[in-house]
């Protein structure tokens, strides 16, 4: 099992439709906030530095899934609670759940590989197994 790490988000007037609500997308940019944020809050050195000593460029975002239960809007603050529920070979999958104090107001789950530039094209990414040091960290 993973630790859980909570990420919050203040939701801005331009972060809703002309109704006053969040815009859908806005979740997942938040949630894709809180992807980096749980790496950083584990103690996961920042892409810029893993880069220069492992060559690991990031977690590329390879699929996601969101449930959407409760409305948002501007002025609430929203935190998100992400963890890891899965450690593949060369990819996890983290969980988030996007809540208002007590209320749920959606869950999304993110499928990410850890990734370094290729080596035959630089212009190309290459996903590698979860670095071990990474995963305990995390764990």
């Amino acid at each position: 099992m993973s630790k859980t790490v909570v990420y919050e988000v203040e939701v801005m007037f331009g972060d809703c439709d002309p109704a006053g609500i969040v815009f859908f997308p806005n979740f997942s940019k938040w949630m894709d906030a809180s992807s980096l944020n749980f790496f950083v809050k584990c103690g996961v050195p920042p892409w810029r530095e893993l880069v220069k000593t492992t060559g690991i460029i990031g977690t590329p975002l390879l699929e996601i899934h969101t449930k959407f239960m409760r409305p948002a809007t501007y002025g609430e603050r929203l935190q998100i609670h992400t963890s890891v529920t899965e450690w593949r070979d060369k990819v996890l999958i983290h969980k988030h759940v996007v809540m208002r104090g007590d209320t749920v107001l959606c869950e999304g789950t993110e499928t990410r590989a850890f990734c370094i530039k290729h080596p035959d094209d630089p212009t190309r990414i290459k996903a590698i197994p979860v670095p071990e040091d990474i995963k305990a960290l995390c764990s």
